[in-house]
């Protein structure tokens, strides 16, 4: 391990995973384990760019089920995501690394605008560049967010972090029997409904072959173990 197979990444973060334990809202010891893991390879040269969910806050559809209007309820949960982004660009540059974050929605108070020739540019600088907001728009979850955005930046991979080893036949929590995916094809989670990222951001990254590793975050160093190439998680690539 050592040698970089992956120079650009989209790592894609879940809302619960900036909960920990706890599940809801922030715990800033969990934070700082992530944060430092990225420090870890941002060090080694890697060009990072973080999508992150909002679901430990808020997540829009439960609140259009609770009765609040669906498009106002999504721009509820794209806010949770900025609250996030923030707290783990406060761990990041505590730990010495630079950063910078752009949003979907303007609030130039806190963060840029997202701009992609002014995002490029924060990679090329070895910035950790964390994208909140969404896309910007009701209706499109925080998978698709990671996928327009790989996409856009050219990032070579994108690194969805979970709580589990990979992909499962069903949830291994639960089911005892779950066996593990070492590889899939983007057409077969879609044709079977296989839980990686909603049907859009798979389709978007099936257009564009761009590949998906999903992998347990939670064991130390594994960021680090992907980007050297080392086999872990489940690999989602093809036709």
């Amino acid at each position: 391990m050592g040698q970089l197979k992956y120079k650009r990444i989209l790592l894609k973060l879940t809302g619960e995973s900036m909960a920990g334990a706890q599940r809801e809202g922030v715990l800033y010891d969990a934070v700082r384990e992530i944060a430092k893991e990225i420090k870890e390879v941002q060090d080694m040269g890697v060009e990072i760019a973080v999508v992150i969910g909002g679901g430990n806050i808020l997540r829009g559809s439960l609140a259009s089920a609770a009765g609040i209007d669906r498009t106002t309820a999504d721009y509820m949960g794209m806010l949770a995501t900025v609250i996030n982004g923030l707290a783990l660009q406060s761990a990041l540059e505590q730990l010495g690394a630079e950063t910078r974050m752009q949003t979907s929605i303007t609030m130039s108070q806190v963060a840029e605008p997202f701009v992609r020739r002014r995002a490029m540019r924060h990679l090329e600088k070895k910035r950790v560049l964390i994208f909140s907001g969404g896309t910007g728009n009701p209706y499109f979850t925080t998978d698709t967010t990671a996928s327009l955005r790989a996409m856009e930046i050219g990032a070579e991979v994108i690194l969805k972090a979970t709580k589990v080893d990979g992909v499962y036949t069903a949830d291994p929590m639960k089911d005892k029997t779950a066996r593990k995916y070492t590889e899939l094809k983007f057409i077969d989670v879609l044709k079977n409904g296989i839980n990686v990222m909603d049907a859009a951001a798979i389709s978007l990254c099936m257009d564009n072959q761009l590949p998906i590793i999903v992998f347990n975050l939670f064991e130390k160093g594994n960021i680090k173990r992907v980007v050297c190439g080392e086999s872990i998680g489940t690999i989602v690539r093809g036709n």
